[in-house]
């Protein structure tokens, strides 16, 4: 049994991992984190990641930013591994990311839906073949209309998946309303869309002459990220120091 400390438990994240591993027979959730203490988990929660004092195979973060460094310092004290989700890190905190990464594993990732881990290889494949064959490539994300960054950061990973595919860089461009022009043969064109309730959306299209090619990815609730994160915290207890990606766990099973 895998034992696990929930960084954020009491967030929308951290409530439904709470849910899915009640119903999971290889994990426990035997602590949580956040500043706010009071609801009933089923588990001792404490206020700051320094007072938990319940020992653990592996922490889950989905928690705020500012919270990540003290985090970061306790996995790397306690060589307790890591899956980080929480999005918007500094650049210093990413530079953190990996010096921590070379004392204890560290599984971060731009997304933790198997299923846009599984899209990125798809992508790079497809990329592979069809690129080269002159198909014109962009990308369409959709997300509700509270999201505050645009692209998301998943349509980047999608982006940095195909040019890391390719011999040739294709740059990114976000808004054609600027300049009036036909598209430039090695661009990746990337749209969002913002509006309702959307969870998220990302689609890729491969354009060629006379056909189309289009890969889609839809998230129809927060709990296909929580599910992602148990299967990397499973997988990430008893790792060596390193940095891991979902890549890694979707090759692991």
């Amino acid at each position: 049994m895998v034992r696990m400390i929930m960084h954020g438990c009491n967030g929308k994240m951290g409530q439904v991992i709470s849910e899915i591993c009640k119903g999971d027979g290889e994990i426990e959730i035997v602590a949580g984190v956040d500043p706010y203490t009071g609801k009933e988990n089923g588990y001792p929660v404490f206020a700051s990641i320094e007072e938990c004092s319940v020992e653990a195979d592996v922490v889950v973060d989905f928690a705020a930013a500012p919270a990540v460094d003290k985090l970061l310092d306790y996995c790397a004290g306690h060589q307790v591994p890591v899956v980080l989700c929480t999005t918007g890190l500094s650049e210093g905190q990413l530079a953190r990311v990996e010096e921590v990464s070379a004392q204890v594993a560290v599984l971060k990732s731009a997304n933790m839906s198997l299923g846009v881990n599984m899209l990125l290889d798809l992508l790079q494949k497809a990329a592979k073949v069809l690129a080269p064959a002159g198909f014109d490539m962009e990308i369409v994300e959709k997300h509700h209309n509270q999201k505050v960054d645009a692209p998301s950061g998943t349509a980047l990973a999608l982006a940095d998946a195909i040019n890391g595919a390719l011999d040739q860089e294709y740059a990114y461009k976000y808004d054609r309303t600027q300049e009036r022009k036909k598209r430039e043969r090695y661009e990746i064109g990337i749209q969002a869309v913002r509006g309702g309730s959307i969870v998220g959306e990302h689609e890729v299209i491969f354009a060629g002459t006379d056909e189309v090619i289009e890969i889609k990815h839809t998230a129809y609730s927060k709990a296909i990220f929580g599910k992602g994160a148990v299967e990397a915290a499973k997988f990430l207890a008893g790792k060596p120091a390193g940095r891991y990606e979902m890549a890694d766990v979707i090759a692991g099973k």
